[in-house]
């Protein structure tokens, strides 16, 4: 009798298991085959603000749980202070990229950590996948509904972990919160209420120049529209253009409504309809809102408002009940009648996904192959919320929403406005 011939590890499969069930999708085990003390190596693309934050996050796991080995940005003078934080960490050079691509191409590169401006993170995430990498993207996951679809095939399809950076998933605070709305200690879930903030742009406009010379300028725009450079529209500022991101709705706006999800049961899921106002500076100085109230319309008569300096809505989430509420923020927990929050979650009630340390839980995700806390889905969902509430403001009218099919139905116009504009050659 012949020996069996050992299976390739690209081709071994294994069963992807989910809090409260079992998800039968196949998962790849990544390009290496982890030993005992076999550490998953990473590279980094975009590494300036949140970039340098998962950075940091990640480095702390360096030579424990994985090995920071490659970094790119589009700005050599980013990528500069990116190198020194690191070298103080890994104890050495690690190799250094201007485009992401030739990072893809180390073969020995198990992950790629996400963190360029949002109009960049479809198409990276795709190609991540494509290269046979898992991805860490950072929240919100796309800049357009439709990119979010395209991404999560890319990442099905090739049989990646794609851990969404929507790190309030893994606060202690926001779990009870959502496992109170989930279990009924507020009675029958009414509404949520979503504060983001005013949008924190530098100010006045500034006149266009040519771009420094440490920044590739036309990598940097990649898909997004060509115009000339302004010091105003790139690095943090690019969330308050549309061309780039969908200001405080798509930013903090991200987080909250992920938690909203969460404890409505709405992560694979979507409203039925969106309609609100909202207010832009008078003197253009940037296009996102500058205030909104914007009411979700979901299943089973459930709401969320999405108030950005609505002085009735508070900054965080409220889950509104029946028999109570509860505010849940990254400072507090907060619920009324008080003693809501004493009442334990108990053995036969719903248990959400835990999870003590977002980074860490990708890590783990990448060995075990299960899907992580705030999976490519969720953070797509997630997102859609948040481009329908923009869609609806900017187009000044009541978006009726197929959450089955992912279309605007009956506004051609609005549903135009799910779909992506690339700059040529970029493609999707």
């Amino acid at each position: 009798m012949s020996q069996a011939r050992p299976v390739s590890r690209r081709k071994l499969l294994q069963t992807s298991l989910v809090a409260g069930g079992a998800l039968a999708l196949p998962y790849y085990v990544p390009a290496r085959a982890f030993g005992a003390n076999e550490r998953i190596v990473l590279g980094f693309v975009g590494v300036k603000n949140q970039g340098t934050a998962n950075l940091k996050k990640f480095l702390s796991y360096n030579g424990k749980l994985c090995e920071v080995a490659a970094l790119c940005d589009v700005d050599s003078q980013v990528l500069a202070a990116a190198h020194d934080l690191t070298k103080k960490s890994v104890g050495g050079p690690v190799e250094l990229f201007g485009d992401y691509r030739k990072l893809l191409e180390r073969k020995d590169i198990d992950a790629v950590v996400i963190s360029t401006p949002d109009h960049w993170h479809a198409r990276m995430t795709i190609d991540t996948a494509e290269a046979g990498k898992d991805v860490y993207c950072e929240k919100p996951l796309t800049h357009t509904v439709i990119e979010g679809r395209k991404m999560v095939d890319a990442v099905r399809k090739n049989g990646r972990v794609a851990q969404t950076g929507s790190q309030q998933r893994s606060d202690a605070r926001f779990r009870q919160a959502c496992e109170m709305a989930r279990n009924g200690r507020l009675g029958k879930l009414e509404k949520v209420l979503v504060g983001i903030p005013r949008p924190n742009h530098p100010g006045k406009p500034i006149a266009d120049t040519a771009p420094p010379a440490e920044l590739n300028y036309d990598l940097w725009l990649g898909p997004a529209p060509d115009r000339a450079y302004n010091k105003n529209r790139v690095h943090y500022n690019f969330r308050f253009f549309w061309d780039y991101s969908g200001g405080q709705m798509t930013n903090f706006g991200a987080h909250n409504i992920d938690i909203a999800h969460w404890g409505m049961g709405m992560d694979e899921g979507g409203p039925l309809s969106v309609e609100g106002t909202a207010t832009f500076h008078p003197e253009k100085w940037h296009e996102v809102t500058e205030t909104c109230r914007v009411t979700f319309q979901y299943p089973d008569g459930m709401q969320m408002i999405v108030g950005q300096q609505q002085k009735d809505i508070p900054m965080g989430a409220t889950f509104v009940g029946s028999k109570g509420t509860v505010f849940v923020s990254r400072k507090e927990i907060v619920a009324n009648p008080i003693d809501l929050t004493s009442d334990p979650i108990g053995e036969g009630d719903l248990r959400l996904y835990e999870s003590t340390s977002h980074h860490q839980n990708f890590l783990d995700c990448v060995k075990s192959r299960k899907l992580p806390i705030c999976d490519i889905e969720i953070g797509h969902r997630a997102a859609t919320a948040c481009h329908l509430g923009n869609i609806a403001v900017r187009t000044g009218r009541k978006i009726t929403w197929d959450a089955a099919k992912e279309q605007i139905i009956g506004d051609d116009e609005a549903q135009a406005m799910t779909l992506p504009k690339y700059r040529a050659p970029w493609t999707i």
